[in-house]
């Protein structure tokens, strides 16, 4: 039987949990998720885990935030005053925004939630939602595509 090659492009099903149980993704094995291991695609750890692995083979891995989507860092939060927000907007905590950032000349559009609203003041947060994060993920290899 043939095991999980680096640049095999393979489809797997998955269960990714919070410490606290909580499951932020999935895929199952009737859709699963088609990945190619090298092209980075999953976070690294997690593609490393995948190598040797044989059709049908599960494992659990658990990713460090470090190995997932980095520490939840402080400077990434903001104060802005809501009347930003046009009438079509409704700013609530956990609502996610797309908003304009610049960065060495270049503006994108970044995702933030916001995470407090006082009075007129609303707080966003440009982390990553799941940085500071210990990720669990239990892996299945569902098929190994064929080379062309």
């Amino acid at each position: 039987m043939s095991t999980v090659q680096e640049n095999d492009t393979v489809a797997i099903s998955y269960t990714g949990k919070l410490a606290n149980g909580q499951i932020f993704a999935s895929a199952t094995d009737a859709e699963p998720m088609i990945v190619t291991i090298g092209n980075n695609e999953l976070p690294p750890s997690l593609e490393s885990a995948l190598v040797g692995m044989e059709v049908g083979g599960e494992k659990k891995v658990v990713l460090e935030p470090d190995e997932g989507y980095g520490p939840r860092m402080k400077d990434l939060t903001q104060t802005i005053d809501a009347s930003v927000f046009n009438e079509r907007i409704k700013p609530h905590v956990g609502l996610i925004l797309s908003l304009k950032a610049e960065h060495e000349g270049v503006e994108t559009m970044i995702p933030a939630t916001i995470v407090q609203i006082d009075g007129s003041e609303i707080t966003v947060d440009y982390n990553h939602p799941l940085a500071g994060h210990n990720l669990t993920y239990t892996v299945r290899i569902v098929r190994i595509e064929e080379k062309n």
